[in-house]
């Protein structure tokens, strides 16, 4: 599948709408995260473009790496090392422009991770967000240790971390998760206008503006994603992982040993 078929790009006056087009899930791997940060790269250069809507052309926003399928060895599993992956990734949160996210379905793990990219996150119902990393035996990654606490506050995102919970629209809503929820069949035009509405205002001041309220922000979670993949190698050498992603596949409870 060549990439302008895995990543849809279009333009609606001063938006820049990338539509992520990987079926059945949008699972991520280096490659797709790659090309992301590279369109936002070229984004960033093009002055017609004032702000970006990021959305899904399948029925998932994105379903994070795929384990099904796999036995989790040292040899296979996915993100047993995932510095590649985290080295594309950590470049989605040096972009310039403001990004409006358009949840429609599943945002898990690292797909979770996807949406905190953006500055903000328009939500239907049918959306689902978990940060299920513990409950797959490992520490969360993506740099979502700093920009998950950041947006919802400690408490919550521990809430969310340790349990591994999954929530839709509404409770995103009510957590801080989300800005907006509104029907499945308005979302897109929602974040649109959204996106349109920021487009109007100066570019310019809108870019550094944006500037000073993350100043500092990219490294602060560059930082942290260095000490999340620290731990997540040792974690990956576990039984609890390999418990971990075999109960998801079977979808059962794990049955954690802490060895």
């Amino acid at each position: 599948m060549s990439e302008q078929e895995e990543i849809g790009l279009t333009h609606e006056g001063h938006v820049a709408l990338m539509e992520m087009r990987r079926p059945p899930h949008n699972f991520v791997d280096i490659g797709f995260v790659g090309k992301l940060a590279d369109m936002l790269d070229n984004l960033d250069r093009d002055d017609n473009c004032r702000a970006i809507v990021l959305c899904s052309g399948v029925s998932s926003f994105c379903a994070g790496a795929d384990f099904s399928g796999r036995t989790p060895t040292a040899g296979n599993a996915p993100g047993v090392d995932p510095s590649p992956f985290y080295g594309q990734a950590m470049r989605l949160f040096r972009n310039k422009k403001p990004i409006v996210v358009a949840v429609n379905g599943p945002a898990i793990g690292a797909g979770m991770g996807l949406t905190l990219v953006g500055d903000f996150r328009i939500a239907c119902q049918e959306a689902r967000f978990s940060a299920n990393f513990n409950r797959l035996g490992f520490h969360p990654g993506f740099g979502m240790s700093v920009t998950l606490p950041h947006l919802i506050g400690p408490q919550k995102a521990a809430l969310l971390f340790y349990t591994g919970r999954r929530i839709n629209g509404a409770e995103a809503l009510a957590m801080g998760l989300v800005d907006e929820l509104v029907p499945q069949d308005q979302l897109r035009q929602r974040a649109l206008e959204l996106a349109q509405e920021i487009a109007a205002s100066a570019p310019l001041a809108v870019e550094s503006t944006r500037d000073t309220l993350r100043q500092g922000m990219a490294d602060r979670i560059v930082a942290a994603n260095q000490r999340e993949l620290a731990i997540q190698l040792g974690q990956f050498r576990t039984e609890d992982f390999r418990e971990g992603v075999a109960a998801m596949s079977q979808r059962r409870l794990p049955e954690f040993q802490r060895k």
